[in-house]
């Protein structure tokens, strides 16, 4: 899972700090040999916003990848959650339930979250005979299959960008971790391209976040987190989703704008 020394957690402006990430392999993906785009360009996006937008879907990546460990739970209490919290912004409600749930840590609060993301995430329970898995495979096209259509979808979208999920990783591609690794590594190559001043190469992959998203995100993913939401049992995941909604429909209308 790709994670480094610090990462910030934005929601464009609305999250402003970071929590620092340890003891974690540096990606889920692996690049296999692009060739470095030049020449003449003017921006799509600022550096700064490419980069906040990178940080913000890898924290999601990170959030939905696995159960947190003790080391993570307590550099996400470390944050500032709470003026996050009352800033007014899409995500306030969302950071107010991380906060009031962190604020609140004691000796089982690790064991409790690793207890709510396998019982929801890893599909331990279920509701109406369904499991919040985060596989677009069980929510979309005819769904209630793991590896259907969708994961064929995303590993051919993963691949024409020379990209894969990391060998050892035993998870069909179309996990929503996966999706939000991608997306933050399309960012990066963005990023990239503003600093070569390559302007094509930048507006193709800005076209390519969209039609990503329009394609294999936002189809399934909100009744994921509908899904979610009335199965998790702590405040933490409560927030968790909530954030991850405010993020995406951001992302939406982001995109959106750029066309």
């Amino acid at each position: 899972m790709g994670l480094r020394e610090s990462e910030k957690v934005v929601v464009r402006a609305a999250l402003r700090s970071g929590w620092r990430k340890r003891s974690e392999p540096s990606c889920k993906f692996e690049e296999q040999g692009m060739d470095e785009k030049t020449k003449g360009l003017s921006p799509l996006y600022s550096i700064e916003l490419l980069s906040q937008r990178a940080e913000m879907y890898k924290v999601l990546a990170q959030l939905y990848f696995r159960p947190l460990s003790s080391e993570q739970v307590n550099a996400l209490s470390e944050q500032d959650w709470k003026s996050l919290a009352e800033d007014g912004s899409a995500a306030a409600d969302a950071c107010n339930d991380i906060y009031r749930a962190l604020r609140r840590m004691n000796t089982g609060t690790v064991d409790d979250l690793a207890a709510d993301f396998t019982a929801v995430f890893y599909g331990a329970s279920t509701h109406d005979g369904k499991t919040a898995q985060p596989y677009a495979s069980l929510f979309m096209h005819d769904g209630n299959q793991i590896m259907g259509e969708a994961c064929s979808e995303a590993y051919h979208a993963f691949k024409s960008e020379c990209i894969r999920v990391a060998q050892g990783i035993d998870m069909p591609d179309d996990h929503l971790s996966f999706m939000f690794e991608f997306m933050a590594k399309l960012c990066e190559r963005a990023k990239l391209c503003v600093d070569a001043s390559d302007e094509s190469e930048a507006m193709r992959i800005v076209s390519l976040q969209r039609t990503f998203l329009e394609k294999q995100v936002t189809p399934w993913v909100n009744d994921f987190l509908d899904l979610a939401l009335s199965m998790v049992a702590t405040r933490f995941y409560r927030g968790v989703i909530k954030l991850t909604g405010a993020f995406l429909n951001e992302e939406k209308q982001l995109l959106e704008e750029v066309g």
